[in-house]
């Protein structure tokens, strides 16, 4: 069995109330889905905007992490602004065991010790699923899941196919062009914390015809690199994300005064491509992140 199955199993288990034993449960179980959830709560922009893609907004009781969003895109803002928030940022212990909630979608930094306890939560009555994937098909299969799960396969088939068409348009334009070199820059403390070769991010931004200059580290999704560090790679385009604070403003500013990053000639051409963070998260906005990377790096930054 390859690591990605077992994770899968392992995650199923989880989804559908089974008890951890050690052992992956059969595939009997992974597909009980008999029980429709109807008290669902969304953990992070990406996963709530994945249910108003799905039209499961009706479902959703609660929402969180806000504050890593710009706001929903138009084509869901109607159904977005009608789904409650249950804590502004991460959620809370108290907000989620007080909220009647029956079912979980959430980013995956939100559980475990430090967060959301996924053996506190079966207690509670509450299933969870991990929005946990790593490859964009790997989206996919999650969103077939939900489509299993919530009994709306048409929609989740729909939705998968018109990211793969809009994704295969922007393949086709980059085939055979030497990639651009990215940085990530997402904020500057102690560092420069940024995507890693293992992070989604960077297969967003491969689609798009670019490759993330710390492709060859994949210990960890989000790495913390040191300006200096920076200077020894090719840098074409930096990729800003812009959420909650500092402002877009300020960390552009911040990278133009740091004394080793201002030495880069994309920083002195002003070749940014701001993007905000739930755009390069697993979810419904894929296609749309590919082909603003692309205009981006077609166009030698945004700003």
């Amino acid at each position: 069995m390859n690591l990605r199955l077992k994770s899968k199993f392992t995650k199923f288990s989880v989804v559908f109330g089974l008890l951890i034993t050690g052992c992956a449960p059969s595939p009997v179980q992974n597909q009980d889905v008999s029980s429709i959830p109807e008290r669902v709560l969304t953990f992070g922009p990406n996963c709530t905007e994945l249910f108003c893609a799905l039209g499961l907004q009706d479902r959703v009781i609660g929402s969180t992490l806000n504050n890593h969003s710009r706001g929903p895109l138009e084509r869901y803002k109607e159904e977005y602004a009608s789904i409650p928030q249950l804590t502004y940022g991460s959620a809370t212990r108290e907000a989620v065991m007080g909220s009647g909630a029956d079912f979980i979608y959430g980013i995956d930094w939100e559980f475990g010790e430090e967060g959301i306890r996924l053996d506190e939560l079966e207690q509670f009555g509450i299933k969870a699923m991990i929005n946990d994937a790593q490859t964009i098909e790997e989206e996919f299969e999650e969103i077939e899941e939900l489509g299993k799960r919530f009994q709306i396969e048409e929609k989740a088939d729909a939705l998968i196919q018109d990211q793969k068409d809009r994704i295969q348009k922007i393949e086709y334009q980059v085939k055979n062009k030497e990639p651009m070199n990215v940085l990530v820059y997402d904020s500057e403390a102690g560092g420069v914390k940024s995507a890693s070769g293992s992070n989604f991010e960077s297969r967003l931004i491969e689609k798009a015809g670019g490759r993330n200059i710390f492709h060859d580290l994949q210990d960890r999704a989000w790495i913390t690199i040191s300006p200096e560090e920076i200077l020894h790679r090719d840098v074409d385009v930096i990729v800003i994300h812009d959420y909650d604070v500092p402002s877009l403003e300020e960390k552009i500013e911040t990278i133009k005064s740091d004394p080793a990053l201002s030495q880069l000639e994309a920083v002195q051409q002003n070749r940014f491509v701001p993007v905000s963070l739930e755009n390069v998260l697993p979810g419904p906005r894929m296609a749309d992140t590919i082909e603003l990377f692309y205009q981006g790096f077609q166009n030698g930054g945004l700003q």
